[in-house]
């Protein structure tokens, strides 16, 4: 049921059109993990780290340009698609949830571990 879902908002996207997509419009890519999950690693490509839980991201979303696209993901997903769709619905048009960080490693994009940065 959560796949119905997700699939009819258009903001949930595999980490392959996740990859394509980077190649056409680089956009902005954001962790809305916790600091300490960010500091734990996180994917090079990251652009800022606003953690979801704290109302951080929330507080930062009057300051992003509401034109650019928008990638967000965080530990496994669940947050990155609850903040991709407050953005949807703040006006965002291009925000996608691209999942979870390890998945995203395993699937190839590269990480920055603590200590590498």
């Amino acid at each position: 049921m959560f796949n119905l879902f997700s699939s009819s908002t258009g903001v949930d996207i595999s980490a392959e059109e996740f990859k394509q997509k980077l190649e056409k419009d680089p956009g902005v890519v954001l962790d809305v993990r916790t600091a300490d999950e960010y500091n734990a690693g996180h994917l090079k490509i990251t652009d800022s780290q606003h953690d979801f839980l704290n109302g951080e991201f929330q507080d930062q979303l009057e300051n992003l340009d509401k034109d650019k696209t928008y990638y967000l993901y965080c530990r496994s997903g669940n947050r990155s698609g609850q903040a991709a769709r407050i953005m949807q619905n703040k006006g965002f048009e291009n925000v996608y949830n691209v999942g979870g960080f390890q998945d995203l490693v395993n699937f190839g994009f590269e990480a920055n571990e603590p200590g590498n940065e």
